[in-house]
Formats: structure tokens, sequence, C-alpha cells
């Protein structure tokens, strides 16, 4: 039996920007639909401050993809020189069982979770968007500004994060490319970066706000992707409240979203805060954005039909490329 190899450079070649975001609105209108078989995460702690191993299988009825995803976030690597994220991801012949590939799964991640953002700014935010606010400047926050980018035609991003060595190397690299516009400006408070946003997007790990929501402009998009935990609150209750939220999913987002569950507990929302899934508007069951003054937020703690359809998605992709290696089991 074979199996396909592939690098973490190797998944970016296969899985560029614009494909991912139309997977991703795929992954997560079957997945709305009832059309995905995804148990809700297996969480581990880990032996350091917030850190974590997560398990995630998932299976879609109508595309045929199969995969688990094995992650560890770690936040306290940074001080070691590490990467915060590692992870793999096997995918599986969803007829016969057989392993079809082994996927370096930290940059498969970066790339869906960015294309997920990228998926809701297309179908929330305003089309006249120009403006951009990046919380963070990781491998995340990186794919979450193309993303953006490439579904905007964005002028202008400032950058915001504690890491001012990480923002001026995300500046230096990221400026200019693909979709990214020149101007990439690092802001020297939070309240600099949202003060012109139209879009913006916290990909940190901060376990309280990274912004005061009283900042917030009317029309802007909100995309939280970084609080993963019930005790994680990227996103302040003002945002939420001044929001109209959407999720990937009720489910997950009601076991694992802090940015909701703290405000919920504290009994500044409630669970009728949540408008809807992102793959209700995808299926057209729900409405979107419904007028251009109105702020939107798009709640996403990740689920493992986004893996596992990417994952498909840069098999085919590198099958036809002949990327990767193949290796006998």
């Amino acid at each position: 039996m074979k199996l396909l190899i592939l690098s973490a450079d190797e998944v970016r070649r296969a899985l560029p920007m614009a494909a991912a975001i139309e997977a991703m609105k795929q992954a997560f209108g079957q997945y709305s639909a009832g059309r995905a078989i995804v148990p809700l995460r297996v969480r581990l702690e880990g032996a350091s401050e917030n850190s974590a191993a997560l398990f995630m299988p998932a299976v879609l009825r109508d595309t045929g993809e199969m995969a688990v995803k094995v992650v560890t976030v770690y936040p306290t690597n940074l001080a070691l020189g590490l990467p915060t994220i590692h992870a793999l991801v096997l995918a599986l012949d969803a007829q016969s069982g057989r392993p079809l590939a082994l996927l370096e799964g930290a940059s498969l991640t970066a790339i869906r979770t960015g294309a997920a953002s990228g998926a809701a700014t297309d179908l929330l935010a305003r089309n006249d968007a120009r403006t951009l606010a990046i919380f963070g400047s990781g491998a995340q926050a990186r794919t979450q500004l193309e993303a953006v980018c490439t579904v905007r035609s964005i002028e202008r991003a400032w950058i915001f994060s504690l890491d001012l060595p990480g923002a001026n190397a995300m500046v230096e690299q990221m400026a200019g490319k693909g979709p990214v516009p020149d101007s990439l400006v690092i802001a020297a408070t939070a309240g600099q970066a949202v003060a012109e946003a139209d879009v913006i997007c916290t990909a940190t790990t901060s376990s309280t706000p990274v912004f005061d929501g009283a900042d917030l402009r009317p029309g802007t998009h909100i995309n939280a992707i970084g609080a993963f935990t019930p005790t994680m609150q990227e996103v302040d209750s003002t945002s939420v409240r001044r929001a109209v939220v959407f999720v990937d999913s009720r489910e997950a987002a009601w076991a694992e979203a802090g940015d909701l569950i703290i405000p919920m507990q504290r009994g500044e929302i409630s669970a009728d805060k949540v408008k809807g899934e992102l793959g209700e508007i995808v299926n057209k069951t729900i409405l979107g954005r419904e007028s251009p003054a109105q702020i939107t937020l798009f709640e996403s703690v990740g689920l493992a039909v986004q893996d596992a359809v990417a994952a498909g998605r840069a098999i085919t992709e590198a099958q036809a490329q002949g990327i990767g290696r193949m290796i006998e089991l």
C-alpha cells in the first residue's frame, strides 16, 4: 500500500488561497446541511500554560472526504524558538478506509483557517471594504491577511502585534505579495488599528480582548479565530453585543468559543445572539449582512470538515502536478 506524503511547502503549492476559500464554502455548506459527520474534537491539556493537543475527525457525505487531524497548540513555544502550532492530517478513502495521504498540518491549518475568514469576509463584509486590521503576526495572521485581500480590494492593512519583530517580519515578507497591498502599516496601539478598519481579523492566543469594541465603526466585519477555548476571549463583550454574530458551528461555538461563552455566563448575551452558521448563508437558508451599517462578526473555533476538504483539494492538485512523494507502507 502506498501513501502520499506532502510537506508544508508542497501543501502550500497544492492549495492556493482562492481555491481554499471556495473549498471552505463547500465544507461549511455541507456541514450546515447535515451532510457531514463531525464529532466535537477531543482536547488534551498540555504540560505548559494554555497548551493543548486536539484530535479532529470528519467525513463529508456529498464529496467523500474523510480525514483526521492531530494538532498541538503551545503558545509557550515562542520562548523556545518553536512554532506555536504543530499538526499532521491523515486523509483516508471513505469507501475502503485505506490511508491516502499524510499532510503537514500546520501549513494546511493556517491556509484553511485563513480561507474560512476569506469565505466569511466574502459573504459578510461590505463590498467596498478597503482597509483591514490584523491582530497577530504569526502564520495564522499571515493567511488571514492573504485571504481577506483575495476577496476584497484592500488598499491598506494595519498590523498590531505584541511581537514587534514578528510584525516587522510580516510586513517585510507580505507587503505587495500576491493580492496583498504594498501599504502594510504597524499600528502603535490597538485603537489605531481599529479606527479605520472595514475588516478586522484576530489571530492571537490572547486570553483577554485585544481591542475595545467601542472603537468599532458602523459597517465593520470581524473575523475572530484565535479564541478556541471557553476561557479565551479575543473579542470583548461590547463587540459581541454590537454585532450580528455568525459561527462555523453552533454546537462547537457554545462548547468552545470564549468570545461568546464568557459574555453568556455574565448574562450580557443569550443564545439567540448567534444568528446562524456560515454554511447557512452559503446554502441560502439565512441572510448575511442586511445593511451597510451593520457590524458583523464571524466567530470560528475551527471544524474538522475544513481539514478534510482542504486535504482533499490539496491531494487532487498534488497528484495533478506531480507534487509530493509516495512511500510504501
